[in-house]
């Protein structure tokens, strides 16, 4: 499945989990001797929520939680008849996300997900940071490059940067480097971001774990919330990425994050251990 083009690999595992999630994302993800794809997403049962869903990426590293997959979560679970509920709870490693499906013919076109509120806490990101409450426009050298970086955590490490023309050289090379970079001890997903106006951004991402995605939930939103906290757009922007485009609003009343965007089934198949 793929949402707004950040493609994962889903496996059913409510009946049964695999051995070894880690190796099999690896073996799966390979685009030679696999599937090939981003990662792999496992559904799970939950005793907390609805669905549980564990998260590893191409390397075989696990992250907290996935935006774009967690939509395709939404779509697969309702589509194949393990719910007919239009609100579902999701069980992440960032706490529980609830899931708004829009269905027309009785299909999920579309879904929006309470990401919650994002934290800005250096600790929490976790970032090493000189400012006490948050990073914003902090200067960080990579090599001979200095970027303002803003660090912000959706359940996963971000670090966004602001930039008046996004270029490869910045996501290709100075996003490894980033994602490494001593002040992110877990190492993090960087963003580059261009301003269009108050209600649209331009994003790519480096992925941590995964390089260069098409699409990135998590980085669409921690890139609406530091646009906001640098005065460069409003709480309620259009997210233009590689893949298509998601609409972030940042609650102001409830300062929950919600992420609207599509999601869509590539193919089903079996894969030979």
């Amino acid at each position: 499945m793929h949402g707004a083009g950040n493609d994962y690999i889903y496996i059913d595992a409510t009946r049964e989990i695999p051995n070894d999630l880690s190796d099999l994302a690896r073996r799966m993800s390979d685009i030679h001797f696999g599937i090939g794809s981003d990662g792999l997403v496992a559904i799970m049962k939950s005793e907390v929520a609805d669905f549980r869903m564990r998260m590893f990426n191409s390397d075989g590293s696990e992250a907290e939680m996935c935006g774009n997959a967690s939509r395709c979560i939404g779509k697969y679970v309702y589509d194949r008849g393990l719910t007919a509920s239009t609100e579902v709870s999701l069980e992440t490693h960032a706490g529980i996300k609830i899931l708004h499906l829009h269905v027309s013919d009785g299909e999920v076109e579309s879904v929006t997900v309470d990401m919650g509120e994002p934290c800005l806490k250096p600790e929490s990101i976790p970032v090493l940071s000189s400012g006490k409450d948050s990073m914003i426009s902090e200067t960080v050298t990579v090599g001979d490059i200095s970027y303002p970086v803003t660090a912000v955590s959706m359940g996963n490490p971000h670090g966004v940067i602001f930039t008046d023309r996004i270029t490869d050289r910045q996501v290709l090379a100075e996003g490894p480097r980033l994602e490494i970079a001593p002040i992110f001890p877990r190492k993090a997903n960087i963003e580059f971001a261009r301003v269009i106006d108050q209600r649209t951004i331009e994003m790519r991402v480096w992925e941590r774990g995964t390089g260069e995605t098409f699409a990135c939930g998590t980085g669409a939103c921690a890139t609406a919330v530091a646009a906001a906290l640098n005065g460069l757009a409003g709480r309620d922007v259009e997210m233009r990425l590689r893949g298509g485009t998601l609409r972030i609003r940042w609650d102001e009343e409830t300062g929950h994050v919600f992420m609207t965007g599509p999601a869509a089934f590539i193919c089903d198949g079996e894969f030979y251990l």
